[in-house]
């Protein structure tokens, strides 16, 4: 990364801001397991977004754009997957299906 400018610096401390924010919400949803309340359209728009802009972030070679994407890309990953997966159960469910394990 060599040496950072004032810019490349201000865009860091963005992106970290800006990623940990994902962070609460995660760690909550890996240790409760509920994700009452999460929407799984706007979580699988967030993650595409994401990807998004880890791509354009690789393109035009930013460090700040690929760190925080990257690192936020997976948090959102986690809770889409784990959303997915509750309202999936919670559907079986519903239909009275076999409970899925």
């Amino acid at each position: 990364m060599g040496h950072m400018t004032q810019i490349e610096l201000f865009g860091f401390i963005a992106a970290l801001l800006t990623s940990m924010a994902y962070l609460p919400q995660a760690v909550m949803i890996i240790r409760t397991g509920v994700t009452t309340g999460i929407s799984l359209l706007m979580y699988s728009m967030l993650t595409s977004g994401k990807i998004l802009w880890l791509s354009y972030g690789v393109l035009v070679t930013s460090w700040p754009l690929i760190l925080s994407q990257t690192f936020t890309l997976c948090l959102a990953s986690i809770i889409l997957s784990l959303t997915f997966r509750n309202s999936y159960k919670a559907k079986k469910n519903r239909t009275g299906q076999e409970r899925f394990a």
